[in-house]
């Protein structure tokens, strides 16, 4: 390893936030981080040309640029941020074996991407096996992984919230009127966000509720037309946030919900079990390791008399669900805090490289 800094070269994408988010708690706990991206994030990062037409391709065109950056930057440990496609760049750049790759999972690209087709399948695999150690924020997220190829090691850390956002938790449990929900996931297809829309149409109407969406996303445009018949009456939109903003700006809200197709163990779920929402959530396996009925509402996914009538259940209901969220929040600071668990990643990557060595 390095003398000085350990060095991590981090690839990912650039305009994810949490990309910055981990690049930027790696720097405050003493790394030295190169962050290489095919994307155009307006984080600090080398930006990996796109070559040729077929988008399939510029991750293995980028693979001797990346070779480069390991010649020049001459990290410890290469940590990519998706497997099908990062991973895949990482295991093809350092198939001489002389840096180690620890890769993180972040949901689709083991649950979704491998079922694309053949050559998709075999990508991922391709660099699952590359990994020293395959990092995935849930138990059904790494087992979904392990079950397309074997691993070499495997952990599971959350996501999380930092530390000092534990004090936006609500002081006051009560419901407002209309009740305030937040849906912080963008707009597209796996989120499934028109479906909420359509199915708390009723009370949207009745003004017993009032949404608030990102108004951003791939579908922003025909979500907007779909709500664009509720403004001011019950749906607004939010445009990108600081990360201090956005977390305030969530804590103002009752209930946290999500109708997701595809999750592992969402950040915004953790998030808004340390602020003290309420969760409600269609009930799909990722998010079973952080929810149940005991400390949240399931719904059955994509039905809409089950999400109507989960909401409801909450306007009318006469208790607070107090040892709820503060249950929630006790799990949270027990195994969620960002930077314990971006430490105990550094603490990988640095077990690994240490064995290389050997």
């Amino acid at each position: 390893m390095n003398s000085e800094k350990f060095r991590v070269l981090l690839l990912s994408d650039s305009r994810a936030f949490h990309t910055e988010r981990f690049a930027e708690q790696l720097v405050s706990q003493g790394c030295e981080v190169l962050t290489a991206s095919l994307e155009y994030g307006s984080m600090p990062h080398v930006k990996l040309a796109w070559r040729g037409p077929v988008k399939s391709l510029h991750y293995v065109l980028a693979v001797p640029r990346v070779k480069r950056l390991l010649s020049d930057f001459k990290p410890d440990v290469i940590n990519p941020h998706f497997a099908s496609g990062y991973g895949f760049i990482a295991a093809l750049a350092g198939r001489n074996g002389t840096v180690p790759i620890v890769l993180n999972l972040w949901g689709s690209d083991v649950l979704i991407v491998p079922k694309k087709s053949f050559p998709h399948r075999w990508k991922t695999a391709y660099a699952l096996r590359a990994a020293e150690c395959v990092i995935g924020d849930s138990e059904y997220l790494v087992n979904a992984a392990g079950s397309i190829t074997p691993l070499r090691n495997s952990e599971v850390i959350p996501w999380g919230i930092e530390r000092e956002f534990l004090s936006l938790h609500k002081s006051d449990y009560g419901f407002h009127k209309p009740l305030r929900i937040i849906v912080p996931r963008t707009q597209a297809p796996v989120y499934n966000n028109e479906f909420i829309v359509r199915a708390l149409r009723p009370l949207i109407a009745d003004g017993r509720v009032r949404l608030t969406f990102p108004s951003f996303g791939e579908l922003a445009d025909s979500f907007h037309r779909l709500v664009s018949k509720f403004s001011g009456l019950g749906v607004e939109l939010y445009d990108r946030l600081p990360r201090a903003r956005f977390l305030k700006m969530m804590s103002e809200h009752d209930v946290y919900l999500s109708a997701s197709r595809s999750d592992s163990s969402p950040a915004s779920l953790i998030e808004a079990m340390a602020l003290g929402l309420f969760p409600v959530v269609a009930e799909i396996p990722g998010v079973r390791e952080w929810l149940s009925n005991e400390n949240g509402k399931f719904f059955t996914q994509d039905s809409e008399d089950g999400l109507l009538e989960a909401v409801s259940s909450l306007i009318d209901a006469e208790h607070e669900f107090t040892q709820i969220r503060q249950m929630n929040l006790e799990r949270v600071k027990q195994t969620a805090i960002f930077e314990n668990n971006v430490a105990r990643q550094i603490e990988i990557m640095r077990e690994v490289a240490r064995e290389r060595l050997q």
